[in-house]
């Protein structure tokens, strides 16, 4: 709201002391104090209630009204109930510093004043804010030159003065309003906090506290989209503002969720353009599998280079198997876009355009969702530089969402990725299918919601264990090591870590006792005690290597 506004409200009874050129000026809040340096709670736009309770003399009030210059704030009003008037040094100090000043007669309360501005300004910021998503979405219909999410977020940030911020499902920011950075730790908070809802069913938006105490947080608004249940939880965007919904009325709050529809209909556009190169991503992974040649395979790599929006000239490449389990869609894509020839819809499709998707939101994979065994696949080309410097790890791609993904996946979901070696030619490029193929049956061999394993984890004997049924496994490992869980839980004994390090120490006494801060004899002795209760001799060597299989199937 305007001064001119507060002056000429007569149940407020203002009178105006100083600056009569500045009533044009804006009212964004209303504080009221009588601390001498009340710095540390202004923002700026503030309307200033004080009772002069702070004042001592005529050298107080330059002080004073310097602190709130500087601060930035729109306007004091004095209050006469203290002096009876209010000094003409504090009007002086303010027509220096051109600082508008009211007088607030005895007779009225500055909770009075406090209610009648924000309620005004809360009116103000709505009907505000209604033109900000009616001139936005003019703007977008109009198409990509509206600015897309980036846009709205910014007219948010500087017409309404509220942080807002567009997070994928993972917690990665794909736009902000710029002004003011989110932490990556609280993106990841956010993001777990709207999924953990999303599968609670609890419709949004959702209401988050900050940490810091100070009585501000977050407001969650999920943006709109085809998916329901878990799989929206792992693929949805939000919208956040950094603000507490908790006293907004109702037109704002169905206001934001307005721009976060807007953004849903930009997102639907987004995706639309995603069609050719997810088509052309299927057509490469089909002629894979189909063993075509691999003149043909370069061909149409080389088409793909304009698709990803840089040059493709001989590049390394990797391939990334993903597979959902547990979850509806998660493997299969949207039965329209099958039809068509794209298979761009399912969950594990969405989640590696997602995880492969750098900082700054390019996405430099080509992604085919929906393959026979129910998965996955990305090419992802590499710089052509020697060395494996650039190479992908499956987990340095999982470590950084493995909390925010477990929370969308509930208590019977799984993701699990494999990772291939890079390889230079088109013609190696089968190869590096299978192998992370199997590799995605290796991670999958293990426990765990979020598991990924590379070309490296794919040792002589881990090779084997995908393949071995699964109430195989776990009859090999209840008959070797449940004696030993057993005895720690009643005895605290500590034999299965020392087996571990034992065999990790190839068997060496003195580094297996130096690892674990024990005498030998006390290791001898543990040893001999996880010998007697399996039946097994650890001199033996395939009876290490059964501890061994035993130890990383039960991981």
């Amino acid at each position: 709201m305007r001064l001119r506004t507060l002056l000429a409200d007569d149940a407020l009874g203002l009178r105006l002391l100083h600056g009569a050129g500045r009533l044009d000026a804006r009212v964004r809040g209303v504080m009221t104090t009588d601390l001498r340096d009340p710095s540390r709670y202004l923002h700026g736009g503030e309307l200033v209630l004080t009772g002069l309770a702070w004042w001592r003399g005529p050298q107080d009030s330059e002080p004073f009204v310097r602190i709130l210059s500087r601060a930035g704030v729109t306007a004091l009003a004095a209050g006469e109930a203290e002096l009876g008037a209010v000094p003409d040094d504090l009007a002086a100090a303010c027509a220096r510093h051109g600082l508008p000043l009211f007088a607030v007669a005895q007779e009225v309360a500055f909770a009075e004043i406090t209610e009648r501005v924000v309620r005004r300004i809360s009116g103000h910021r709505a009907g505000d804010l209604a033109a900000v998503v009616d001139r936005h979405r003019r703007l977008m219909a109009a198409g990509p030159a509206g600015g897309g999410p980036q846009g709205v977020l910014d007219l948010l940030g500087a017409e309404l003065d509220l942080p807002a911020w567009l997070l994928s499902a993972t917690g990665r920011v794909i736009a902000g309003s710029g002004r003011v950075p989110l932490p990556a730790a609280v993106a990841a908070e956010l993001a777990v906090h709207r999924m953990t809802a999303a599968l609670a069913g609890r419709p949004g938006p959702y209401r988050v506290p900050s940490g810091a105490g100070d009585g501000s947080g977050y407001a969650l608004f999920p943006v709109p989209g085809d998916a329901r249940g878990r799989a929206a939880a792992l693929t949805g965007r939000q919208l956040v503002v950094r603000a507490d919904p908790g006293e907004w009325p109702d037109e704002r709050r169905d206001l934001l969720a307005g721009v976060a529809e807007l953004i849903a209909a930009e997102h639907d556009r987004h995706e639309a353009s995603r069609t050719v190169r997810r088509r052309l991503a299927r057509e490469i992974v089909r002629l894979l599998r189909e063993g075509a040649a691999p003149a043909e395979v370069a061909a149409r790599l080389r088409v793909a280079g304009p698709v990803l929006g840089h040059s493709l000239a001989d590049p390394r490449w990797q391939v990334v198997v993903a597979r959902v389990e547990g979850v509806d869609g998660g493997g299969a894509g949207n039965e329209e876009r099958d039809r068509e020839g794209d298979a761009g819809g399912g969950v594990a499709a969405a989640l590696l355009e997602e995880l492969l998707a750098d900082p700054g939101g390019t996405e430099p994979a080509l992604v085919a969702g929906a393959p026979p065994d129910g998965g996955a696949v990305a090419l992802v080309p590499l710089p052509a530089l020697p060395g494996e410097g650039a190479a992908l790890r499956a987990e340095s791609v999982l470590a950084p969402v493995r909390e925010v993904l477990s929370a969308g996946l509930g208590d019977d979901g799984r993701l699990t990725l494999g990772v291939s070696a890079p390889v230079g030619t088109a013609g190696g490029l089968r190869g590096a299918l299978e192998e992370a193929r199997h590799a995605q049956r290796v991670a999958a061999a293990g426990n765990g919601a979020v598991r990924g394993a590379g070309h490296d984890e794919l040792a002589s004997h881990v090779l084997l264990l995908p393949f071995v049924p699964e109430e195989v496994r776990l009859a090999f490992t209840a008959r070797l090591l449940d004696p030993l869980r057993a005895y720690d839980r009643r005895h605290r004994a500590r034999l299965l870590p020392t087996l571990e390090a034992f065999l990790a120490s190839d068997g060496s006494w003195t580094r297996c006792a130096a690892h674990l801060h024990l005498h030998v004899n006390t290791l001898r002795y543990r040893i001999g005690r996880i010998e007697a209760l399996t039946g097994r001799d650890l001199n033996r060597l395939e009876d290490k290597l059964d501890f061994l299989l035993a130890l990383r199937m039960s991981r």
